[in-house]
């Protein structure tokens, strides 16, 4: 079968400005913009619940700080541990690229773990409400790869197939085909599961019921995603050709089976009544 014509032949540069010799990208534009939204919503969770500010001022630092230092060390650590073992002080040099979101969902689980010590706040508590934010924080980030034209998928007939043009990869490897667009179908499946993570905390008040049940969710519903997806992506390291199953798909699947786990005992547990306001 042939492969057709593509609708979009992507040539959008991913430079959005220059100040001098500072390069504003897209991609750093889309990381800002998920931990602003972020704040913005946990910081009504915390009003909601009735925490003071001092407690959301600890709980983003904690985030941000994790959320950088687990995606970093997750890209060195998973993908390319021989250079980076050899080469150190690479790891700091975040401005070149590579950030891996399982080292950042393991590096969150850390620094929650450590917020929730120091402010004496349960840890299921924490995880079930970070479910909301790191939905709509992963959906601008795979924006943010679409406006880097990397992290695309394979070759497809399908009619919104996309010509990564300015990709160094795409033009090796696929010059004059159509590739799946895997970044926004990545960001569609975390906006949709951002919306219905709303409605769960907001409306059914899901999180005070029961918890452990939203962070659940979480876990088999993004990961569960992710490990699909991967199926049609494109190798993103030289050592992942040939693998049954690649390697973000061997990452995904502890937390899906832990999401599984933390499901169960949530809805084997009896049902948590709501203080009446």
């Amino acid at each position: 079968m042939g492969i057709s014509l593509p609708l979009f032949v992507w040539d959008v540069h991913p430079t959005l400005f220059t100040i001098g010799p500072v390069e504003v990208r897209y991609y750093g534009l889309m990381w800002a913009l998920g931990f602003i939204i972020s704040a913005y919503i946990i910081s009504n969770i915390m009003k909601r619940e009735g925490y003071p500010e001092k407690t959301f001022d600890s709980f983003f630092w904690y985030a941000l700080l994790s959320t950088v230092i687990g995606s970093r060390l997750g890209h060195c650590l998973f993908y390319a541990p021989g250079y980076y073992l050899t080469h150190p002080i690479e790891i700091l040099y975040i401005h070149q690229g590579g950030m891996a979101s399982h080292g950042a969902a393991v590096g969150l689980l850390v620094g929650l773990w450590l917020f929730s010590r120091k402010n004496k706040i349960p840890y299921i508590w924490s995880l079930d409400r970070i479910g909301i934010l790191v939905a709509i924080s992963g959906a601008l980030v795979r924006i943010g790869n679409f406006m880097n034209s990397e992290i695309f998928g394979r070759p497809t007939s399908l009619p919104w197939g996309v010509e990564f043009v300015l990709s160094n990869e795409w033009n090796t490897l696929y010059k004059g085909l159509p590739c799946h667009p895997t970044q926004l179908y990545e960001a569609l499946a975390y906006l949709i599961i951002f919306v219905v993570f709303l409605w769960l905390y907001y409306r059914k008040n899901l999180a005070q019921r029961r918890p452990g049940a939203m962070f659940g969710i979480f876990l088999i519903a993004l990961f569960g995603i992710r490990f699909l997806i991967e199926f049609i992506k494109n190798p993103q390291e030289d050592f992942e050709v040939g693998m049954i199953l690649n390697m973000g798909q061997l990452l995904s699947i502890p937390f899906i089976v832990a999401g599984c786990v933390l499901l169960y005992h949530a809805y084997r547990a009896p049902e948590k009544k709501l203080e009446k306001k």
